[in-house]
């Protein structure tokens, strides 16, 4: 029916929307040659060993960190569900390039594990020309009640 194909065009595009980077269906000419730039980040592990890593213009940090065997989880598959992907913008010129975090954002980062005034959730993150050299701490632990089901005791 006319509906249901409506339907799967609309969740198709949602799809593609989310998951741009992962698809072939756009052609170069049509993003210009964005499919083939890359920024430096540089994570810091919670020992201080630096890691540069190249990501591609529109990945998020996180899908970078999985895609470059980092230790950054992302418990809730970036749907802003926990704050397991914590990251610590190290530089304020850095943070203040970012956009501003959502009011969903900010409430899973006040759950975060060693919380500072530059965290950010890696999954929200995404690379853009400005943030080349960006380097990103990983905060030594995190806090994820969700999968371990671990519910805090009220005050």
């Amino acid at each position: 029916s006319v509906v249901q194909r409506q339907a799967r065009t609309y969740q198709e595009a949602l799809f593609l929307k989310n998951h741009k980077f992962c698809t072939s269906s756009t052609t170069s000419s049509e993003k210009g040659d964005e499919e083939t730039k890359k920024i430096t980040v540089i994570f810091v592990d919670k020992d201080g060993e630096e890691i540069p890593v190249k990501v591609p213009i529109g990945m998020s940090v996180l899908e970078a960190a999985h895609e470059n065997d980092i230790d950054l989880e992302g418990a809730c598959e970036a749907s802003l569900a926990c704050s397991t992907c914590h990251v610590i913008v190290m530089d304020t010129e850095y943070y203040n390039k970012l956009e501003e975090p959502t009011d969903e954002e900010n409430d899973m980062l006040d759950l975060a594990f060693g919380l500072t005034e530059t965290s950010r959730l890696g999954c929200q993150v995404i690379a853009r020309p400005e943030l080349d050299g960006v380097r990103l701490a990983i905060p030594s632990a995190t806090r994820n009640f969700a999968v371990d089901g671990f519910v805090p005791k009220p005050h």
